[in-house]
């Protein structure tokens, strides 16, 4: 604990700010997965049809949602709660469409012969060309749903 605790205060100000807003966030939105459906959380955002929507960033808003990345990724890791995700996607939405920054993320599904389930689902978050959150092994998932929003 006390080793978290250090690593936190080496973080800038700015880090410090965003790592807080990411951790109540990502509450908020676990919270709101668990008792409100699909549709109506994703109600606000608008339902892409073509990939190739994505809309390209300048370096001050890419350096931004970057940034935004990194401390979800680094919140989820110490939240008590589950912060798989989902809810990392849709707390990377709600907090760079804060910032009037826009972007996609992505649902997908692939196959999973190792599980009762035999699905596996997976949601990561994207700007311009990059993967905000939930990079790791997209690639395996078949899209099935792509939601974007635009700057505010």
């Amino acid at each position: 604990m006390l080793y978290k605790i250090k690593k936190f205060t080496k973080l800038s100000f700015e880090e410090k700010k965003l790592f807080v807003e990411a951790y109540v966030t990502l509450g908020v939105i676990r919270t709101a997965i668990l008792t409100i459906s699909f549709k109506r959380l994703t109600r606000s955002l608008e339902h892409l049809k073509n990939r190739s929507e994505v809309m390209p960033l300048n370096d001050k808003e890419m350096k931004t949602a970057l940034s935004v990345g990194q401390a979800i990724i680094r919140a989820s890791a110490h939240t008590p709660w589950e912060s798989a995700c989902l809810a990392q996607s849709l707390t990377a939405q709600k907090m760079l469409q804060k910032r009037g920054i826009p972007g996609v993320f992505y649902l997908g599904a692939a196959k999973d012969e190792e599980s009762k389930e035999k699905m596996k689902a997976h949601a990561w978050s994207q700007c311009g060309e990059t993967i905000i959150t939930g990079g790791g092994g997209h690639e395996e998932f078949t899209v099935l749903s792509v939601f974007g929003w635009g700057k505010e």
